[in-house]
C-alpha cells in the first residue's frame, strides 16, 4: 500500500505562508508545536482533500537569536494546485501584492511563489479558458 502524505516546505515567518497559502483557498487541518524541539508544524489543505496536506515546517530562532534562511527552496521543485478560475485566483494574489511570476497567458498555467521563494504552480482546473487581458500581455517576472 502506497498512500501520499503530506509534502512539507521550511518557512521562515509562518504568518506571511499562511496568508499566502490562505489566499489560494487552503485552510489549515492541524497545528503542533514542541517547546523542547523549538520548531512548529502547520498543516494545510484545500477544503474536501484534507489527505493530501502540505506541511510548513517552522523552525525557532536559536537560544542566540540567529534565525534559519532558506535561498531557492532548497532545491525543491514546485507544488501544484487546481484552481477554478485562474484569472481570479491570480488577481487575487496580485491585490494582494504577491507577484504572478508566469501569468497565465494561455488560460491554463501560472507560477507564483511564496514568501520564502518557493514555486506554486496553479493550474485552471476544468480546461482552459479564453486568453484574456491583462493576462495574455504580461510578461514574465524573476523566475519560477
Amino acid at each position: 500500500m502506497l498512500k501520499y502524505l503530506h509534502t512539507m516546505i521550511r518557512v521562515s515567518d509562518p504568518d506571511a505562508t499562511m496568508r499566502f497559502f490562505e489566499l489560494i483557498g487552503l485552510k489549515e487541518t492541524r497545528r503542533f508545536s514542541s517547546e523542547q524541539g523549538r520548531f512548529t508544524l502547520i498543516y494545510l489543505a484545500a477544503p474536501g482533500q484534507e489527505e493530501a496536506e502540505v506541511e510548513l515546517t517552522y523552525n525557532w530562532p536559536a537560544e542566540d537569536g540567529s534565525q534559519e534562511e532558506y535561498t531557492g527552496g532548497r532545491n525543491f521543485g514546485h507544488l501544484a494546485f487546481a484552481v477554478d478560475d485562474i484569472y481570479e485566483t491570480c488577481q487575487r494574489l496580485m491585490d494582494a501584492g504577491i507577484a504572478i511570476n508566469r501569468p497565465p497567458r494561455d488560460g491554463h498555467m501560472a507560477f507564483v511563489r511564496t514568501p520564502d521563494g518557493i514555486s506554486i504552480e496553479l493550474l485552471q482546473g476544468a480546461g482552459r479558458l479564453e486568453p484574456a487581458e491583462p493576462w495574455v500581455s504580461m510578461p514574465n517576472v524573476g523566475t519560477w
